[in-house]
């Protein structure tokens, strides 16, 4: 992927991300966590031998891999 693709994927999967545990991160905050959780949806569907596709498919396993991160550091804030 080129680095607007990763950009683009990043900000939608972080966006609905952040919809869907309704919070609020902003703009950056949603790249960032699209970004990282593309790398970790694209790791985790590689796992099941799940991988390649279109743009698509890459926002989704960035999602997958962004909500996965949110639930993550939710459980550590209630922890604390």
């Amino acid at each position: 992927m080129n680095i607007i693709t990763i950009l683009v994927v990043g900000l939608v999967a972080g966006f609905l991300a952040d919809k869907i545990f309704k919070n609020t991160h902003g703009m950056w905050g949603d790249l960032l966590i699209g970004i990282v959780g593309s790398f970790v949806g694209t790791w985790l569907f590689g796992q099941f031998g799940i991988g390649g596709g279109g743009l698509i498919e890459q926002i989704l396993y960035a999602l997958v891999g962004a909500v996965i991160l949110l639930f993550a550091l939710s459980l550590i804030r209630r922890r604390k």
